[in-house]
């Protein structure tokens, strides 16, 4: 089954996923271009979790923003 786009996942799909990936680097047994690969796509999803929390902490200042003006 292909995998899917990173920048399709929501916040929790993507740190279940980053976890998943951190649990089979930390077992090990895969083999350095597979390893690699893993930590490719565990970058990317790091990054797509930080852009959910910077997207979540944004709307919430915006809120306090329009309260203090209003």
């Amino acid at each position: 089954m292909p995998e899917t786009p990173v920048a399709d996942l929501s916040y929790e799909a993507a740190r279940d996923e980053l976890v998943e990936t951190v649990h089979r680097l930390e077992a090990g047994g895969t083999t350095l271009e597979e390893s690699l690969a893993l930590w490719e796509r565990g970058e990317a999803l790091a990054q797509r979790c930080q852009e959910w929390l910077d997207g979540a902490r944004k709307r919430l200042d915006d809120v306090v923003a329009d309260r203090e003006q209003g």
